[in-house]
């Protein structure tokens, strides 16, 4: 390709850098308004096929409208009785009809066995979004009666503390997760406009991957909740600075050849660019395979993740480059490009060890990794329990709790039954035999209890109150009695659906992801590192390392969440999540390091090429790892135990792969193996990457890789 006329050359930089600011200032915005296209109602992400979701589209036909219900409940202090204020009570929640937000009758005011507890459901409006919270302090005021407290619980004041978690994530995350790069930059590189070049393109990335991701769920194509927002967001600072720091640090190892700005930049992104785009590409596809669940937050984060990782990548192979041509050795101050470091001094010993005792390296890694692995088996998907969901106290929790003192665990959250209304009579005693039931309710008009059912369209419908919490194994447990049950009714026609069997059926649809997702991301990552490496061992090796760094991060993840946290389990997308950020991710790391080490292997052999590209990718990789991970710890801020437990995963991950998987394991494994690790392929075979090389040489000397690197 023909180097454009040096005074021309200047004008293509300017000009990226002049649209990513226009880029930024118009779609900038758009990094904090994704909570406008938002969802928290978690029955907009329930199992597509799932016997839960058939079952909430038969209960139209029993009433006017689908309702999002609150259970109120009144308590006096100490235990009290509070019989004599039950028709106070009543009368409070049936004030409440036809009151704004509401969508329907409130039932009477019921007294606890023990009568120290009152109860009534008042069902509200599903689409009230940032009104719910607002609602809900209108029927917080009403039910009051004096005497009593009064506490709200059941789904509807879950979701509003959902809606509280997220409130405000797209500021504080975001402003956390850049605060937290820089600061990391700052230290481990010593300059000041690098980080600052690096966390602008990182903003602008987000910027684009944001309005892009809003156009979507305007229209209808992509659903996005709390989860996603705040993983994406995260995604795409930490993806767009991995990928930048690579840029920035083969463009300084050719400012320091002796190259000038612009060479150093053209040359810096036609060498790291296939890298870069082989890993962008690892982990956008991985996401996409996303697409294959059944649940439909899952399948949302596919398409959302795969634009924001996209753009991460379009901005360090677009703005990054135009910045450092226009800026060159400026943009490394006050650190010199070609001044030795530590750093690299640490890493020509690791370099060494590795190349002197490949074998032993490799035996005591593998080893450490498959103890940490055998702790996986410990780890508990199946869902977490109310009192577990949130990291902090929230109201609907202690609500929850102080309803399940003095009822029924399960009451408020019935568990819904809807079959033929000819086998009416055999259903109704089947539920009520089913263990692990307290009470059977038949469905009236519009809902409403009643001592028979009333057919709609032919069928009928009854509530089940379950013994246990609605969000334990327990009551999960009766679920799945009652399906096998009734599902053995001739002509009942069953379905078994509710809060619980929607838990139920998101635990199984996440078991079966996991079955169908997994080997699909294997295959991707697989097929990529084979195109990428024109080679089929060093893949095969490749991916096994990465899933090994995953059972590993699992099996310590179990022990943390166990014995430091206290959390009882994970919820069931945890392990698909972690799998995919950490592999995808993961293979980052390791497409960075060899396609260095086949670069180094086609000039100076597999021997010294392992040497040559551990020490000139050792300390950029590792601090991009450090930054990613850190970036994916931010996600702590939001206080739920689905992302923090997904944050800890990441990061911890990300760290074990780029200190012990990338820097230990497989360039001992690749070391040990020799020239074989190419195979079927020879190294030197690819005479365009010699021609290269050669010509790579002529502006190097053989002691660039004692010269400083990014650390």
């Amino acid at each position: 390709m023909t180097p454009p006329h040096p005074r021309t050359r200047g004008l293509v930089p300017f000009a990226l850098v002049a649209v990513w600011l226009v880029l930024g200032a118009l779609l900038g915005p758009f990094a904090g308004r994704l909570g406008e296209v938002a969802t928290n109602d978690q029955a907009a992400f329930l199992p597509r096929s799932a016997e839960s979701t058939r079952v909430l589209r038969e209960q139209a036909a029993f009433r006017q409208r689908e309702t999002l219900p609150v259970v109120v409940v009144w308590t006096a202090d100490g235990g009290a009785a509070v019989s004599g204020k039950q028709r106070a009570a009543t009368a409070a929640a049936a004030a409440l009809a036809g009151a704004p937000g509401t969508a329907g009758t409130p039932s009477p005011a019921l007294l606890s066995k023990d009568r120290a507890a009152l109860q009534a459901v008042v069902p509200l409006r599903p689409d009230l979004g940032d009104r719910l919270a607002p609602t809900l302090e209108r029927v917080r005021a009403a039910a009051v009666v004096p005497g009593t407290r009064v506490w709200l619980a059941g789904p509807a004041a879950t979701q509003a503390d959902l809606a509280d978690a997220f409130s405000g994530i797209d500021g504080v995350l975001l402003a956390v997760a850049l605060a937290v790069v820089l600061v990391i930059l700052l230290l481990v590189y010593r300059s000041l406009l690098l980080p600052l070049v690096v966390i602008v393109g990182a903003v602008f990335s987000l910027g684009v991957a944001c309005a892009v991701v809003h156009a979507l769920a305007e229209h209808g194509l992509v659903r996005v909740d709390g989860q996603v927002q705040g993983i994406l967001s995260i995604l795409v600072i930490g993806a767009a600075t991995d990928y930048a720091l690579l840029v920035a640090a083969r463009c300084r190892e050719e400012l320091a050849a002796g190259r000038d700005r612009y060479d150093a930049a053209r040359a810096a992104l036609r060498r790291s660019a296939p890298a870069v785009l082989a890993s962008a590409g690892t982990v956008a596809l991985g996401l996409i395979a996303l697409l294959l669940s059944d649940l439909t937050n899952n399948r949302a984060l596919g398409p959302v993740g795969a634009v924001g990782i996209a753009c991460a990548a379009l901005s360090a192979l677009t703005f990054l480059p135009a910045v450092l041509a226009l800026l060159g050795r400026r943009a490394y101050w006050p650190a010199r490009p070609g001044n030795g470091s530590g750093a690299t001094g640490l890493w020509q010993r690791v370099a060494q060890l590795v190349d002197r005792a490949p074998r032993r390296v490799w035996a005591l890694a593998l080893t450490g990794l498959l103890v940490c692995s055998a702790g996986a088996l410990t780890l508990d998907s199946r869902g977490v329990p109310l009192d577990e969901t949130f990291v902090r106290h929230v109201p609907s929790v202690a609500a929850q709790q102080a309803l399940a003192r003095h009822f029924p665990a399960g009451a408020g959250t019935p568990v819904v039954v809807v079959a033929d209304a000819a086998a009416a009579g055999r259903v109704a005693r089947t539920v009520r035999a089913t263990p692990g039931v307290a009470a059977v309710t038949a469905t009236g008009a519009q809902g409403r209890p009643a001592a028979e059912p009333r057919p709609a369209d032919g069928r009928v419908r009854f509530e089940a109150t379950a013994k246990a919490a609605p969000d334990t194994q327990a009551a999960r447990d009766t679920v799945a009695r009652l399906r096998t049950a009734l599902h053995a009714l001739p002509g009942a026609d069953a379905l078994v659906g509710g809060y619980t069997a929607q838990q139920y059926d998101t635990l199984r649809a996440a078991e079966r992801d996991r079955t169908v997702i997994v080997p699909v991301v294997l295959a991707v990552i697989l097929t990529i590192l084979v195109l990428l490496l024109r080679s089929f061992a060093v893949p095969v090796l490749l991916v096994l390392t990465v899933g090994l760094n995953f059972t590993a991060t699992l099996g310590v993840a179990a022990l943390v969440f166990r014995d430091l946290f206290g959390f009882s389990g994970t919820d069931p997308s945890v392990p698909l999540y972690g799998f995919v950020f950490l592999v995808a991710l993961g293979v980052d790391y390791n497409i960075f390091l060899m396609s260095r080490v086949r670069e180094e292997t086609l000039r100076h052999g597999t021997r010294e090429g392992v040497r040559r590209g551990l020490v000139t990718t050792g300390g950029v990789i590792t601090s991009a790892g450090v930054v990613l991970a850190a970036t994916f710890a931010a996600l702590g801020v939001i206080p739920l135990a689905f992302l923090v437990q997904i944050a800890f995963i990441v990061a911890f991950g990300v760290l074990l792969d780029t200190l012990v998987v990338r820097s230990l394991l497989v360039p001992a494994l690749v070391r040990d193996a020799g020239d074989r690790v190419w195979w079927p392929t020879r190294p030197g075979a690819d005479d365009s990457m010699r021609t290269d090389s050669v010509r790579t040489d002529s502006v190097r000397t053989d002691s660039m890789q004692t010269r400083c690197e990014l650390p």
